[in-house]
């Protein structure tokens, strides 16, 4: 089992995390962020179905065909978990050595688009405040990865959650019962 966590969660964190970075270098790039949530979730959902594949090599593999939704679950959320980890710490990398003014990027992108939409001079303002309290916040590596984790974990836990609830098999023994 534990084989098959590394497998998964490496390859799953590996193939979340170029998505990701090669999201950030374009958005970086251009100065555009828009679509960049669209790419990073979908890449996010992509990299998860690991999780189907774990599972499903797990039950038919090394269970006999049968896995309860509890060990379903647990082997989801621990592939969730290593790709996570490896995202976040990819994240961390690419922010302080290659895009090290990001938030200011971001920050200016979210006001102009706030300027387009035609916010009025308070909202405006409201939102040059949150954007400069998240660059305050981007000055803590730790709260960069809580922020990090924030983002991906909730789809692991809903990923393995649907492949925990698709993939469990009784045992035959218990299916009489």
């Amino acid at each position: 089992m534990k084989r098959i966590i590394l497998i998964c969660g490496l390859i799953s964190g590996a193939i979340v995390s170029t998505f990701m970075v090669a999201s950030t270098a374009a958005c970086y790039e251009n100065g555009n962020f828009e679509g960049s949530i669209l790419v990073g979730y979908a890449s996010m959902l992509l990299a998860f179905s690991l999780i189907f594949v774990g599972v499903k090599n797990y039950r038919d593999k090394y269970s006999n065909g049968t896995v309860t939704f509890g060990k379903a679950f647990k082997i989801g959320l621990l592939i969730t978990l290593v790709a996570s980890t490896v995202y976040a710490l990819v994240w961390l990398v690419d922010y302080y050595y290659f895009v090290p003014d990001f938030m200011d990027k971001y920050a200016d992108f979210t006001i102009r688009q706030s300027e387009q939409e035609g916010a009025t001079a308070a909202e405006l303002q409201q939102e040059i405040a949150k954007m400069n309290e998240y660059k305050e916040m981007y000055k803590n590596p730790f709260v960069i990865l809580l922020m990090t984790y924030a983002e991906i974990l909730p789809v692991g836990l809903i990923v393995s959650l649907l492949c925990a609830l698709i993939l469990k098999r009784k045992g035959h023994a218990t299916e009489a019962a």
